[in-house]
């Protein structure tokens, strides 16, 4: 399969998951703003809507900055869109591909509200141990990452690193003296 064929089913696999934030978002917010939270389990877990939203980063950090966040989000997919376009079509790089995905879909998902709305819509409370609230778009790119730093880490070779070298143009084939 050419890689214009992989980066379509990429972009698909994207929009499908923008699509399912976007619509959890908009279920937030008509079932849980102005109401009781729902708890999943006592203690642990429920949905709550943040009133006001969220203007900063995780945690809340820069708090007010949205075009910085904008632009940093779209940098961001832009810069994905690139290393799955450069990324080689095989079955070895696979999961790479798809977590840079849900990666790329994470951050158009929370990009989306901060331009259509000014501030990101979250929802989730993981309150067992006071977490901030997040949403989907958040989960997407926080389980991706994770998984791509253990991937990196403990499953990627040093061979599949140096065809990923040559792939993005960092290195031309030659060995190391």
């Amino acid at each position: 399969m050419s890689k214009i064929k992989y980066l379509i089913i990429d972009i698909v696999i994207m929009a499908f998951l923008v699509v399912l934030d976007q619509a959890a978002k908009l279920w937030a917010v008509g079932a849980l703003k102005d109401n009781e939270p729902i708890i999943l389990i006592n203690g642990v877990l429920k949905l709550y809507y943040l009133p006001n939203g969220n203007t900063g980063a995780a945690f809340g950090i820069l708090s007010g900055h949205r075009m910085l966040f904008l632009c940093i989000a779209l940098l961001v997919v832009i810069i994905i869109f690139f290393a799955l376009y450069r990324i080689p079509c095989t079955k070895k790089y696979t999961l790479i591909r798809i977590l840079l995905t849900f990666i790329a879909a994470g951050g158009a998902g929370n990009m989306i509200d901060r331009f259509r709305l000014g501030y990101v819509i979250d929802f989730i409370y993981f309150y067992l141990i006071n977490f901030p609230i997040f949403n989907v778009a958040d989960c997407y790119v926080t389980v991706a990452t994770i998984l791509t730093a253990v991937l990196i880490l403990f499953v990627y070779k040093e061979n599949d690193f140096k065809e990923l070298e040559e792939a993005f143009g960092f290195k031309k084939g030659h060995s190391d003296e």
